[in-house]
């Protein structure tokens, strides 16, 4: 069943379908494109997980936001872990996360298939960041705990990433997921125009019960399912970029308000971490 018709608005222009999954639930990006030719919608200077720039309002914000919620998400992680604490960053960007980990003595590892953001990672990281084809180099039960901030929905292939950090994990390891949530108010309000879809880039598009029915087939739990609260402010205000032809952060601003207000009792955030323990 189509759900809906969302246009590439930072790269392409290209239109694409999002179409439900019948088996777990999600939303398919369709067609998806090929291993070959996906690296081609990230190539844009407005790609901002690549870059430590700070060229206008947007990535201010952004970069604000990030070193805001840094800490943050070590402590959610560090409630729930032991004391060994050896961490995995999956697309780890510039490697501010790991950074953060490293200084909070986390013996700490990343991956990351940009070449340009993993130079910057490295040079916070001590050369802990590498190509993606390393995660076939790890070995088995290696972590205690695997993160994917807003990186889950661009994998291809998403069984076979996931059989992979079930292996790569410890025995009642963590592995952390963060994802757009397309059941928020937010992404109900600008419909084809949420710039969470984000599409080809974003594969998938999850839900909290598609992601449960996701996990669950790998023997993982979800233990907690954690609000990002500044995401649907950050959204809003480039969604509103797309409806219009032009910024209006303001207007962002309130949408993205009024979507956290109305996520107080529907508990549908903008975006949602789920902490999920390996069995």
């Amino acid at each position: 069943m189509m759900h809906i018709k969302v246009k590439d608005h930072s790269v392409s222009g290209e239109e694409f379908q999002l179409i439900e999954n019948s088996k777990y639930g999600f939303l398919e990006t369709t067609p998806q494109p090929s291993e070959k030719k996906l690296p081609e919608y990230y190539k844009s200077e407005d790609y901002i997980s690549h870059t430590d720039s700070q060229r206008n309002v947007f990535e201010k914000v952004y970069h604000l936001v990030r070193t805001v919620s840094l800490k943050k998400k070590l402590r959610l992680i560090t409630s729930f872990t032991s004391e060994e604490k050896k961490i995995l960053d999956v697309g780890c960007g510039t490697g501010d996360f790991l950074q953060t980990a490293k200084e909070n003595n986390w013996n700490v590892f990343g991956v990351e298939p940009n070449a340009q953001a993993r130079r910057i990672a490295n040079k916070k990281t001590n050369n802990s960041v590498y190509d993606i084809e390393q995660l076939l180099k790890f070995d088995s039960n290696s972590f205690d705990v695997i993160t994917l901030w807003h990186v889950l929905e661009h994998l291809p292939n998403l069984e076979d990433h996931l059989t992979l950090f079930k292996n790569l994990l410890k025995p009642k390891g963590i592995l952390i997921i963060a994802v757009p949530n397309y059941k928020s108010y937010d992404a109900k309000y600008y419909k084809q125009f949420w710039a969470a879809y984000d599409v080809p880039r974003h594969l998938w598009h999850f839900n909290r019960n598609s992601m449960s029915n996701l996990v669950s087939k790998f023997n993982f739990q979800v233990k907690k399912i954690s609000p990002m609260w500044f995401d649907a402010f950050y959204v809003s205000m480039l969604s509103e970029k797309y409806k219009s032809g032009k910024m209006n952060p303001i207007k962002g601003f309130f949408v993205g308000l009024l979507s956290n207000i109305k996520a107080l009792g529907s508990k549908e955030v903008s975006s949602l971490i789920y902490i999920i323990k390996n069995s």
